[in-house]
């Protein structure tokens, strides 16, 4: 079975930094492509990050310039560092796994990838 475990979300005043991360299991993660993507309420889902099986990375519309994505195959884990945090990145964030590897660059509906954990919350203040 595929789970996803997000965790380090929290609160940060505009202008911190938070570091969040997701341990995947249930599947070959050195194999895995995976990402990062959020949903704040009221706003369609929105693409972060992926990172794929050997190392590539990419981001969503001028997400590079405060985040990055890392992945550690010993752990299972992909982490996305937020740095500079703006009060519009209160968002829901998901770790995702692009099974198929299609490689979206986009949500399809409410989701990114093929799985997807419970989501961390991360709220950033005035």
């Amino acid at each position: 079975e595929v789970q996803l475990v997000e965790s380090g979300g929290g609160e940060v005043q505009a202008g911190g930094s938070l570091r969040l991360s997701c341990r995947g299991s249930g599947f070959v993660f050195d194999d895995a492509d995976m990402g990062w993507y959020r949903q704040a309420p009221g706003k369609e889902c929105e693409f972060v990050s992926a990172i794929y099986d050997d190392g590539t990375k990419y981001y969503g519309d001028d997400m590079d310039v405060r985040f990055t994505i890392f992945r550690d195959n010993a752990k299972n884990t992909i982490d996305l560092q937020m740095d500079s945090l703006q009060v519009e990145d209160t968002a829901v964030y998901y770790c995702a796994y692009d099974r198929e590897k299609h490689h979206p660059r986009y949500c399809a509906g409410d989701n990114w990838g093929d799985y997807w954990g419970q989501g961390t919350q991360v709220t950033v203040s005035r």
